[in-house]
């Protein structure tokens, strides 16, 4: 996000997380001047292969709570942001993305357990999200991992009756609070950047509705 009226309105739906781009290749990226105050949410930043510094800048800056690095950052990398956070008495959510096609490798999780707060799935595309397809979320049946996951990639209001089947997969393995939340940027945006406040409150009714 980045207009201010517009994080204000979304502001109201009471969401957990609102996201703001740190990244030029993309369409919804943040510039220094821009204000995104918000109220009580949790401010991420999304970063793409950028250095610690610059991250720790940001941090600094719009006053950010959590971090998703939606790049090819190592665990190695994670774990020297970590330390950084630590050195400079900072903290903030960590959030590893990873893009999904047909089918995913879970092995790959296993250097950043513990380094991460959370795992993102996303549909691996020609953008660095955004692209509005879903992957197939069965893959996310065979979850081996303890570390609770965010699901994105595609995300409309016709995907809430399969939010739900995936979600009570897990309740049924009791192992419900791994599934812990859902990304949703493209199909509820006007324009790049600027979502749509109408869309996503019918969208929180349905998704909640029992």
């Amino acid at each position: 996000m980045r207009e201010a009226e517009n994080i204000a309105a979304i502001s109201d739906l009471k969401p957990d997380y609102l996201g703001f781009i740190f990244y030029k290749g993309s369409a919804r990226n943040v510039s220094e001047e821009e204000n995104i105050a918000t109220r009580s949410l949790i401010r991420t930043g999304v970063f793409v292969n950028a250095e610690v510094d610059e991250i720790l800048q940001k941090l600094e800056k719009f006053d950010l709570a959590a971090i998703q690095l939606h790049g090819e950052e190592t665990a190695d990398f994670c774990k020297n942001l970590r330390k950084a956070l630590s050195e400079t008495e900072k903290s903030a959510e960590l959030i590893k993305v990873f893009g999904v096609k047909e089918e995913f490798d879970f092995d790959i999780l296993k250097g950043y357990e513990g380094l991460v707060d959370y795992f993102l799935f996303d549909t691996k595309g020609k953008n660095r999200g955004g692209n509005g397809t879903r992957f197939d979320w069965q893959v996310l049946e065979k979850y081996p991992s303890a570390t609770p996951f965010f699901l994105s990639g595609g995300i409309g209001p016709d995907e809430t009756a399969a939010i739900k089947k995936l979600y009570q997969s897990f309740q049924k393995r009791q192992k419900e609070d791994l599934f812990y939340g859902i990304d949703v940027n493209s199909k509820f945006e006007a324009a790049p950047g600027k979502k749509d406040p109408v869309a996503l409150q019918k969208f929180k009714q349905e998704l909640f509705k029992k």
